[in-house]
């Protein structure tokens, strides 16, 4: 059966074990924001359904399902949960309500609106790995898109937050740690699709800004703008359903320069006052000096990530991951270039493609590329930061023996598992 909906072109869904609904995911830190685009896809689509988990009491272990259409509720219901986590919330009601609804309604898509605290890539996760009645969701619907919505009057304050979510009582557990700007961050990196809700109450200019500050934080992103006052729900519709835009191979935003995904672009001269730089080089970072400039080079930035190597752990990947006042460094584990050929089938098709494109004779595929977006930034300054961070001619010639020697700030913050092997493959001569 093919859907009821009027906006449904013909043969979309359909695969080739039958039609099923479209799923998009809405997320955002604003609920506000976010119900109102929910609002306007109901209200020009009888056929849609809206599913939404109030998480208030999840830690102890409660959540609030609703279900809805355009005429009004269609489930209200408490579900007690074992474990208070945002986890379990997924894996014990939010993926079985979906699957459940798929069924009663083959003929009607949906929408799943997360909690403002829950990140898209934990959804995407458990659609791929946890399996309803012994299948995955994605045999019963179609994930169409994940669709982040920012409220224009907040984002700014947001992202330059140095709160973290326990701070104002909205952490999804017990262990959630997790900061306000961390969580609204990876809401706007995972998705397809940006909406940027409203306008700045400072003026059209600081609207626009905003809308430049998205597209270099998400270059891989669409972007749509939409007026809380004035609102075409049928146009709204067309930008947002049914697009096709989910791609579930692509990795996470970490990783993505591993991977020869875009990571950010490269627009040092100021649009509305925002920056973006892309700092790439080959040599490793000295770790003392790199981490004697860490604060420095993110004292104007809004977000920085990527990944890089430091001579003194020369197999190990560092990821690179600032915003809201913080930076993480941590491991994405081995290089290419350490790794006996035997273990390469361990890295993505993408992954061995990618160091295979940019392979190097002296460095194999190691390689330093962050990127760096705010207001104001200083490209020139910030690039000579980091480049004199980098190993000398002379550091160089001593060779990777003595690189291993430095004294390091970082020394066991990225352990990495013992090989059974003793690669050579790469190694500079």
């Amino acid at each position: 059966m093919m859907s009821t909906s009027p906006l449904a072109p013909a043969g979309w869904g359909t695969t080739a074990a039958g039609v099923r609904p479209s799923l998009t995911v809405l997320s955002g830190f604003w609920p506000g924001a976010t119900y109102a685009v929910a609002r306007a896809l109901l209200a020009a689509d009888p056929a849609l359904l809206l599913v939404r988990h109030d998480l208030a009491d999840v830690r102890v272990g409660g959540v609030q399902r609703v279900v809805r259409d355009s005429s009004g509720v269609l489930e209200d219901e408490r579900i007690s949960l074992a474990h208070g986590c945002v986890s379990c919330t997924l894996r014990q009601d939010v993926l079985p309500t979906l699957a459940r609804l798929a069924r009663a309604y083959p003929d009607r898509d949906l929408i799943l609106m997360l909690p403002e605290v829950v990140e898209p890539e934990a959804v995407a996760a458990a659609c791929t790995h946890c399996l309803v009645d012994g299948a995955p969701l994605t045999d019963l619907l179609h994930v169409d898109s994940y669709v982040t919505v920012v409220d224009a009057e907040h984002l700014l304050d947001g992202l330059a937050s140095t709160d973290d979510l326990r701070s104002r009582d909205i952490h999804a557990a017990d262990d959630d740690d997790r900061s306000l700007a961390d969580v609204i961050v990876r809401q706007l990196e995972y998705a397809d699709t940006l909406v940027l809700w409203g306008r700045s109450p400072d003026g059209d200019y600081d609207t626009g800004r905003l809308a430049v500050l998205l597209e270099r934080l998400t270059p891989w992103a669409t972007q749509v703008h939409v007026r809380d006052d004035v609102v075409d729900a049928q146009a709204l519709t067309r930008q947002l359903r049914r697009t096709h835009r989910h791609r579930p191979e692509t990795p996470g935003v970490l990783v993505r320069g591993l991977e020869g995904h875009v990571l950010g672009v490269h627009e040092p001269h100021p649009d509305c006052g925002v920056v973006s730089v892309d700092f790439r080089a080959r040599r490793p970072f000295h770790p003392q000096r790199l981490h004697d400039v860490l604060e420095k080079v993110n004292e104007e930035v809004i977000r920085s990530r990527g990944h890089l190597w430091l001579a003194s752990q020369p197999e190990t990947i560092v990821a690179w991951d600032f915003a809201g006042g913080g930076l993480s460094l941590g491991s994405l584990g081995r290089w290419l270039a350490f790794l006996p050929d035997d273990r390469w089938a361990e890295a993505s098709d993408h992954r061995r493609l990618a160091a295979a494109l940019d392979w190097d004779p002296y460095y194999g595929d190691r390689h330093q590329h962050l990127v760096f977006v705010g207001l104001d930034l200083d490209p020139a300054d910030l690039h000579r930061r980091l480049t004199r961070c980098l190993l000398t001619d002379a550091e160089l010639a001593d060779g990777e023996q003595t690189w291993r020697g430095y004294p390091d700030p970082f020394a066991g913050c990225f352990p990495l598992a013992e090989l059974t092997d003793h690669p050579t493959q790469g190694e500079p001569g």
